[in-house]
C-alpha cells in the first residue's frame, strides 16, 4: 500500500462513494425500525499490491450500539458504547478489514469468509428505538484502471487511465458497471464521472510537492461501491 496520504483519504473516499453510488431505497421491516441513513459493505482491491479487504461505512442518529451480520445470520461484527457514548449515542462510522494479499491468502478463501447477499446492518438508539437496514453485498469487484501521469512544463500534470469494463483476471465473472473514477495525489483528492478518463492537477498543487518522485492512485468505482485502486508514480524535475 501506499504510505499516509491513503490512510488519510479513506474517509474522504467513502463519503465521495456515498454520492456516487445509487442505492436502492432501505425501508424499515417493522412500524419501531429505522433505516440506517448510510449503510454500506464494499470491497476495495489494490491493484498494484494484489491485496483485498473489506470496508464498511454507516451513519444514523444517536446509536449505542450495533451488529452486522452475514446472510446466514452469523454475526461478524459488534460495538456498543459506553459510558458517555452509551448515553449521547454515536453517528457516524467507517472502518476497513484486514487486507491481506491475494499472494498468501487464496481469493476464493476471502470470498467464502464474505460471500455474496443481503446483509443485515441492526442497532440500538440511545432512547430505545431500533435501526435496521438490509444491505447487498456484490462479488462485481471491478480491474484496476491503467494508468499514467504527463508531467509538462510549467508544473502542468494531467493523470490519465484506461476505462475499467471487467474484473480482474481470476476474481468472479461479474458484469462490471462503473460508476465513477477518483484521483488521489497526496492530499489533492477528486471523483469524476464514468465518462471521464483523465485529471488535470492544479498547478498550484504541483508546485507545493517536493521534488522527485511522487506516489499518486486511480480509483474505478463500481455500481456495487466495490472499488479498485491502482498505484503509479511521477517525477517532478
Amino acid at each position: 500500500m501506499m504510505n499516509k496520504h491513503r490512510r488519510m483519504s479513506s474517509l474522504a473516499v467513502a463519503v465521495a462513494v456515498a454520492l456516487l453510488v445509487a442505492h436502492a431505497p432501505q425501508e424499515c421491516r417493522a412500524d419501531d425500525e429505522i433505516p440506517f441513513k448510510i449503510a454500506k459493505i464494499y470491497w476495495e482491491y489494490n491493484a498494484s499490491a494484489n491485496d483485498l479487504g473489506v470496508h464498511v461505512s454507516l451513519d444514523a442518529e444517536d446509536w449505542r450500539s450495533l451488529t452486522v451480520r452475514k446472510p446466514n445470520g452469523r454475526s461478524i461484527f459488534e460495538v456498543e458504547g459506553r459510558g458517555a457514548y452509551r448515553e449521547l449515542g454515536m453517528t457516524e462510522l467507517f472502518f476497513e478489514g484486514a487486507e491481506p494479499s491475494l499472494d498468501e491468502f487464496p481469493l476464493a478463501g476471502l470470498l467464502k469468509r464474505f460471500p455474496e447477499g443481503e446483509y443485515e446492518i441492526a442497532g440500538r438508539t440511545v432512547d430505545g428505538k431500533d435501526l435496521e437496514s438490509d444491505v447487498m453485498f456484490s462479488h462485481a469487484i471491478p480491474a484496476g484502471p491503467v494508468v499514467s501521469a504527463v508531467v509538462g512544463a510549467g508544473n502542468s500534470l494531467v493523470i490519465q487511465w484506461t476505462p475499467v469494463t471487467s474484473p480482474p483476471p481470476g476474481f468472479p465473472a461479474k458484469p462490471i458497471t462503473i460508476v465513477g473514477y477518483q484521483v488521489i495525489v497526496g492530499l489533492f483528492l477528486v471523483t469524476v464521472p464514468a465518462t471521464t478518463t483523465s485529471v488535470t492537477v492544479p498547478p498550484e498543487f504541483v508546485a507545493s510537492l517536493a521534488r522527485g518522485t511522487q506516489p499518486y492512485e486511480v480509483l474505478a468505482i463500481e455500481a456495487s461501491a466495490n472499488q479498485t485502486l491502482t498505484e503509479g508514480t511521477f517525477v517532478l524535475p
